[in-house]
């Protein structure tokens, strides 16, 4: 059998979903966008262009073995490295790395050459975190102009905006995470940020709790907020108070998350280099200021044998598997051109890798064990424990023959003789998206969200999933049947069904079937034995309460958890996870009518925004506290411009009275470009539309 047959035999078992994915963001494609590659040409490229590091150490050695084993690696799903390994390895771009955590100083120098960075870094293919707690606060005096300073949420908006025009390496919208501590004088305006659902969409948020912080919310005191250019104490707030808005907050709207500030720096293996201030989009790599990390995940579902008294893991094969995957990103780190000169001057002295797991569900379900048991906790405790110790053997083995990481002298292992480690970092648990879809697995370390569901990706193309381990469980146990799937795919869920056997719906539990003390507990065990951190959503019904979330928090810091984040179900109008069918709600018959028999009175309000073609004045009239209609004028202009926004107007309000829904409006309208674009409070406008779309985002 010829190279190119074999290797496509190899994975000829790749899901329709998995192949789509490939196809829109992985794959090679000419110039009119056809995909030229197939998925087997895919690993082959990327397992040849990592196996060339191998001659930075032997300039003797034959590659040949070694990509052959990345490949087998990679095409058998034992292990996937972070997308854009995929797909840059080998190809003109060339930059390899997830996740990348940059400064944020106090000038307008420094902050817009971070926002230039971050842009070049989206266009590579990567994600940025960034900490804005060195901004001075809003009203703050700037000395070189006698003005005062914006705020660090003023200038998150311009990171927005920049974010937006990017396409990650062409293929996906940049990521953020903005972290701001919660000492900061302007910790209130930042927790309430997103608040309009719409506002700061390509950012994720999280508060940078300390330790003292939750001491004094322990204790219902009130605790300093700290000016950071002058260190000094500027004003204090009740600590409860801003706990309970933190809290408000993310129940309401999924943002912000809390990263734990201290509990990250004790663990932080390169304390002399400096602290850790911020993560990586998904709160999973804590970084210093100017790093990055590449990020890998081994597909447990691989890992499962026979014995006569049931399904075990297989720890001999899973051995095997992490010593090549550590080799495999270590060499990862010599083959990346990252875009910026410090980021690569403190990738190669620190040498972070983050080897992590996916499909942590599915096993569960392979060996007959619930998620939310104390077996499953064992489990996990053993599972990470093993790559842990197995990822940092492998890890002292390369330092043997390459040398340890350049600044081991200022890290922890500085004097640990039997710790001369390659990496300053082995393990990271990612939320592996799109590559536990590639891989035909549950996603990390999460429970599975539902048995049947869709999945959003990408350019928010839907992608209908059913677990398929419980597809063979129930066509084994003799009760499958296209009825009960579909039965199921409407509540996600098989609890409480009568056509599945009992022991059947206590090892297939769902997100929602699990209380949230789980949940931390899954999180805080595996965070155990994980050197950076763990990316643990903790999924709650829609009508959770807000001291759920504070019981969540509250218990994240107790178990030693880096941060946490959760999720209400339907408390963001752009969910990533939702069950196949949902029962569509009732229309407001009196809105409805309402649209037909005008009232006499209306109440609303007149905002005036500037455009490129003057002061646009926006009118919106609202009844029973909802847009009902919209009458748009533009001062100064032509009358063909006056008479394309009373078009734009109308219509909008014949879609308001529809009953269609504001927020479908907003994004059918906002990005409109025009030729005259103005910057305005809160970032470009682009046209007409797009202001108006601005107008309706602040106040919906």
């Amino acid at each position: 059998m010829n190279s190119d047959l074999k290797d496509t035999a190899q994975i000829n078992f790749l899901t329709e979903n998995a192949r789509t994915v490939l196809e829109r963001r992985y794959l090679k494609k000419d110039d009119a966008g056809n995909v030229i590659e197939t998925p087997a040409q895919m690993f082959r490229r990327v397992a040849a262009h990592i196996a060339r590091a191998e001659e930075n150490y032997d300039q003797d050695v034959d590659v040949t073995d070694i990509e052959e084993a990345f490949y087998t690696l990679m095409a058998e799903f034992r292990f996937l490295p972070n997308s854009p390994t995929l797909m840059n390895a080998g190809r003109s771009l060339g930059q390899l790395a997830a996740c990348f955590v940059l400064p944020v100083e106090d000038s307008i120098d420094g902050i817009f050459e971070a926002v230039k960075n971050a842009a070049i870094i989206h266009k590579s293919g990567g994600g940025t975190g960034f900490s804005f707690s060195r901004l001075r606060p809003e009203n703050s005096r700037v000395g070189s102009t006698g003005g005062v300073a914006s705020g660090p949420v003023s200038f998150m908006k311009i990171f927005n905006t920049a974010t937006e025009q990017i396409k990650q390496g062409g293929t996906r919208r940049g990521a953020n995470m903005a972290v701001l501590r919660v000492d900061h004088p302007d910790i209130m305006s930042f927790i309430t940020c997103k608040a309009g659902k719409n506002e700061l969409n390509n950012f994720n948020i999280s508060v940078g709790v300390t330790d003292e912080f939750m001491t004094a919310v322990a204790r219902d005191r009130e605790y300093d907020l700290i000016d950071p250019k002058t260190f000094k104490a500027v004003g204090r707030l009740s600590a409860a108070a801003v706990y309970d808005e933190l809290i408000n907050q993310a129940w309401a709207t999924g943002d912000p998350g809390i990263i734990f500030l201290d509990e990250i720096n004790r663990f932080n293996t390169t304390p002399e280099v400096g602290a850790i201030e911020s993560t990586n989009p998904c709160g999973e790599q804590p970084l210093l200021p100017m790093e990055a990390c590449n990020l890998g995940s081994v597909n447990l579902t691989r890992f499962v044998m026979e014995k006569e008294d049931g399904p075990v893991v297989d720890y001999d094969s899973l051995r095997e598997t992490i010593h090549l995957s550590v080799r495999f990103l270590d060499n990862t780190i010599d083959m990346s051109v990252y875009p910026i000169n410090e980021i690569d001057s403190m990738v190669r002295a620190n040498r972070k890798i983050g080897l992590g797991i996916m499909g942590f569900a599915d096993l569960l379900f392979m060996l007959g064990i619930p998620y939310d048991s104390d077996e499953a906790l064992v489990l996990a405790e053993d599972i990470m424990s093993f790559v842990r110790d197995e990822s940092h053997a492998a890890s002292c083995n390369l330092a043997q023959v390459r040398g340890a990481f350049p600044n081991i002298s200022r890290s922890i292992f500085k004097d640990k003789k039997d710790k001369q480690m390659r990496n300053a970092t082995t393990t990271t648990i990612a939320p592996t998206g799109t590559l536990s879809i590639i891989a035909g697995c549950s996603s990390g370390i999460e429970p599975a969200f539902a048995l049947s569901y869709v999945r959003t990706v990408m350019d928010n193309d839907r992608l209908v999933e059913v677990n398929p381990v419980f597809k063979q469980a129930a066509v084994e146990g003799g009760f499958y049947s296209d009825a009960l799937m579909d039965e199921i795919a409407g509540k996600g869920t098989v609890k409480e069904n009568p056509n599945v056997p009992s022991d059947i719906q206590r090892v297939f539990v769902t997100a929602h079937d699990i209380p949230p003390s789980h949940h931390i507990k899954m999180q805080a065990a595996f965070q155990k034995f994980t050197d950076n951190a763990v990316s643990k959503t903790v999924n709650l019904p829609h009508e959770a309460t807000r001291a759920d979330v504070r019981f969540i928090y509250d218990q994240a810091h107790k178990a030693g958890c880096k941060g946490v984040t959760i999720y209400r179900d339907g408390s963001k109008d752009h969910q990533v996870l939702t069950v196949s069918k949902q029962p569509v709600p009732p229309a407001d018959d009196t809105f409805l009518l309402a649209g037909r028999q005008r009232p006499q009175i209306l109440e609303g309000f007149t905002e005036r925004i500037k455009t490129g073609m003057g002061s646009l004045y926006v009118t919106v009239s609202e009844f029973n506290g909802r847009p009902f209609e919209i009458f748009a004028t533009i001062g100064k202009s032509g009358k063909s411009t006056q008479a394309k926004t009373e078009a734009i107007g109308r219509l909008i309000s014949l879609a308001l009275r529809s009953g269609i829904g504001v927020g479908d409006i907003i994004d059918q309208i906002s990005g409109i470009r025009g030729e005259h674009a103005v910057f305005q409070d809160g970032g470009l406008v682009y046209s007409i539309p797009d202001a108006i779309a601005k107008v309706l985002s602040k106040r919906y």
